[in-house]
């Protein structure tokens, strides 16, 4: 006796397909874990944002431009961007130097100490991802980003 082969297979599984939701999910799921870290420093998610800024400009910022860039990056209210810039001068994380801010040794030193903190669970999260699929979502996140902005700006004139 001989029986027909089964034509049925077992059901394939699909990634999930990006949206606002899971980019939601991913966004706080690693802002959690920076801010745990920061939070062992005595920082906060704006101040390191502001830091990283004010470090990483090619030359010294005025507090106006400091505050610019911030808020073009986490679109936060200009007055809570001051605030946090304040507090990174009282803490002499930042230091005025006439018109300009500039980074302190401290400041330095937070943000170094933070990275090398971070950058082992970066590595267990971001590793073994294929690259061809991080350049996908590279593209896809900037064109979000895009277009995102552009809504906002339209919003917001």
């Amino acid at each position: 006796m001989t029986t027909a082969a089964s034509t049925t297979t077992a059901p394939v599984a699909t990634a999930p397909v990006a949206d606002a939701r899971g980019l939601a999910l991913a966004h706080y799921a690693a802002r959690g874990v920076l801010e745990q870290v920061l939070a062992r420093h005595g920082a906060t998610f704006q101040q390191q944002v502001a830091l990283r800024a004010a470090v990483t400009a090619d030359a010294p910022q005025t507090p106006d431009d400091l505050v610019a860039q911030v808020r073009g990056s986490l679109k936060a209210d200009p007055a809570e961007i001051r605030a946090t810039v304040e507090e990174l001068l009282a803490e002499q994380l930042l230091v005025a130097d006439g018109a300009h801010l500039r980074p302190t040794e401290a400041g330095r030193e937070l943000l170094a100490a933070v990275s090398a903190e971070t950058a082992p669970i970066s590595a267990r999260v971001w590793g073994a991802i294929p690259a061809e699929d991080l350049a996908a979502a590279g593209r896809v996140l900037a064109l979000v980003t895009e277009r995102a902005n552009a809504e906002l700006a339209a919003l917001t004139a």
